[in-house]
């Protein structure tokens, strides 16, 4: 029976690398499926999904007035019969597009597998991420580590000078440069002015050697 799943976790978990393995296990086994991403985000390019690890797949683009049950209809219409949903970065949803999503998975009877942060830096749910949590069948948290050692569970937007941002607007599309994963403790330090924020260093290729000090 197909499921609405909604995978969750803070910033640089790993959330876009389990969604493209997703999707290599369905075209593994010969079935076909469909990635959404919000317009807004083009970092790996428009129409493409790309992890920090190298991963990438092309992927529909939406946007917030985007009908996604209309975009699988179209899409089945178009390239035939369709397996699973998979979306990045499904923080962004609207409320109605999170129904959507349920509706692909209710009458359509295919699977969707949904893959966002749950908050922003302000410590608040995200629209999407909301009626996901209130909605899907299933919820899966993918864990990550704060630097403290603990389970990293907030994300910290910061400053050009690594320092941390209380203000602004929810939505700011941006990676390690931008923001943090941190425990809720640290979280709280963080906010209060009682701790720093530590800047994750980037992802190298395997074959790429660090530089020593």
């Amino acid at each position: 029976m197909a499921k609405l799943y909604f995978y969750y976790s803070a910033m640089n978990a790993g959330k876009t690398t389990t969604l493209l393995q997703s999707a290599y296990n369905y075209h593994e086994r010969g079935m076909r499926t469909l990635i959404l991403t919000p317009q807004l985000d083009t970092r790996a390019g428009e129409g493409v999904v790309a992890s920090r690890i190298g991963l990438r797949a092309n992927a529909r683009r939406f946007t917030r007035e985007d009908d996604l049950m209309s975009l699988a209809r179209a899409d089945i219409a178009s390239r035939g019969k369709l397996d699973c949903v998979l979306v990045d970065e499904a923080q962004f949803l609207s409320k109605a597009q999170a129904w959507q999503l349920g509706d692909i998975v209710d009458v359509l009877g295919i699977p969707v597998l949904a893959y966002g942060l749950r908050t922003d830096f302000r410590g608040e749910l995200f629209e999407g991420s909301q009626y996901l949590l209130a909605w899907a069948d299933n919820l899966v948290e993918i864990k990550t580590i704060c630097h403290s050692g603990r389970k990293a569970t907030m994300v910290v937007r910061v400053d050009e000078h690594g320092r941390a941002v209380t203000d602004g607007p929810q939505v700011e599309i941006g990676g390690n440069d931008r923001y943090v994963s941190v425990s809720r403790a640290e979280f709280k330090k963080i906010m209060a002015g009682e701790s720093t924020v530590e800047l994750q260093q980037p992802v190298l290729p395997l074959d790429q050697p660090r530089e020593s000090a």
